[in-house]
């Protein structure tokens, strides 16, 4: 975690639909402590599997636009006719707590955030290939073959914007990915920007420059 008193990170994994970025940042919860998933709101319906309030908020169409209309999302989108949005208050709330967040989004919500004054770590996330990615998402088998169509068809646009995020990883194994994006959290956390302060509180512990030295006749003597 970051040392006391440090602002939390916003750690942000996105990729083309199907690449299974949900599993691994399901996983990576389960492996990193201190770090919370954020929960976004969406309009879609819930899924069987899914549980209100821990995958996401569900909300009515009405009640999400009232929020885009307000600026209380930190980004938002529209997913293949349906709305899905992060909130702003609550980020920066939990951020300001020195608490650390990952935010599961879409492409089209990364790039929002990029564009907004959250400061965040992004990640995405590609798929070995097309074919893979194709069988991934047929094998979910919750699209229909016109829905499907048209996430494939998105699927490169979504691709090429990997030269945006702070780093990229290839899913061709899970438990490798989330093992390199556990690297990616612990790396951030430990960043020289991160701990200055924490550095700053040891070094004050520190006598001033010399000063110890003296006291303990490790000066060394001129030489003739």
């Amino acid at each position: 975690m970051p040392g006391e008193g440090a602002t939390g990170i916003l750690f942000v994994i996105s990729a083309p639909s199907g690449t299974g970025k949900s599993t691994v940042a399901r996983r990576l919860l389960d492996r990193v402590s201190g770090l919370e998933f954020s929960v976004s709101y969406t309009t879609r319906t819930q899924r069987e599997a899914e549980q209100a309030g821990r995958d996401y908020h569900f909300v009515e169409r009405e009640r999400f636009e009232e929020m885009v209309a307000k600026r209380d999302l930190l980004e938002w989108a529209d997913v293949f006719g349906e709305y899905y949005g992060t909130g702003l208050d609550a980020t920066r709330k939990a951020l300001a707590d020195g608490r650390c967040l990952l935010l599961d989004i879409d492409v089209q919500g990364a790039r929002k955030v990029r564009k907004g004054d959250v400061p965040n770590v992004s990640v995405m996330l590609l798929p070995p290939d097309f074919q893979t990615l194709e069988s991934r998402l047929r094998s979910r088998g919750s699209e229909s073959e016109s829905e499907l169509a048209r996430r494939l068809a998105r699927a490169r646009e979504e691709a090429e914007d990997y030269r945006y995020f702070d780093y990229v990883l290839v899913n061709d194994e899970v438990d490798r990915t989330v093992s390199q994006l556990e690297s990616i959290v612990r790396a951030e956390r430990c960043s020289t920007s991160r701990s200055a302060d924490q550095a700053q509180r040891i070094l004050a512990t520190f006598p001033p420059n010399g000063k110890e030295a003296k006291e303990h006749g490790c000066t060394r003597s001129p030489k003739n």
